[in-house]
């Protein structure tokens, strides 16, 4: 028995496996046959993304955290003139200016953040 075992491993690295193609079709053909990037970026106009203003920061001690009241003021770090920060997911995609519409606040952009830059935190 030893020895068919043995038989059978000289005849088969005696003959050579032949490797086939298994005949799939082109990933890159076939996205771009169905219309290219606007079906690619059909599937991600859904999702919802937290969108953030920041009018400014600053740090506070506790005691006077707890020593606010209705009518307490708190200082920003930012000039009223100076522009907002609007993130998505925390990330920083654009500036704006605080305009009112219809009795709301709103923000109107006023330029958006380089977009090398803005991938650039994604890659991590």
């Amino acid at each position: 028995m030893a020895e068919d075992i043995t038989q059978n491993t000289k005849n088969e690295e005696a003959q050579p496996n032949e490797v086939q193609d298994p005949g799939f079709e082109d990933l890159v053909g076939t996205s771009q046959a169905a219309g290219g990037d606007e079906n690619r970026i059909e599937l991600l106009l859904d999702l919802n993304l937290a969108v953030t203003v920041e009018l400014g920061k600053t740090t506070m001690m506790i005691k006077d955290i707890l020593a606010l009241g209705r009518g307490s003021i708190i200082e920003f770090d930012k000039l009223v003139s100076e522009p907002v920060d609007i993130l998505v997911n925390g990330r920083k995609m654009a500036e704006g200016e605080v305009v009112i519409v219809d009795k709301h606040f709103g923000i109107r952009v006023t330029s958006l953040v380089d977009a090398s830059l803005r991938l650039k935190g994604l890659k991590k």
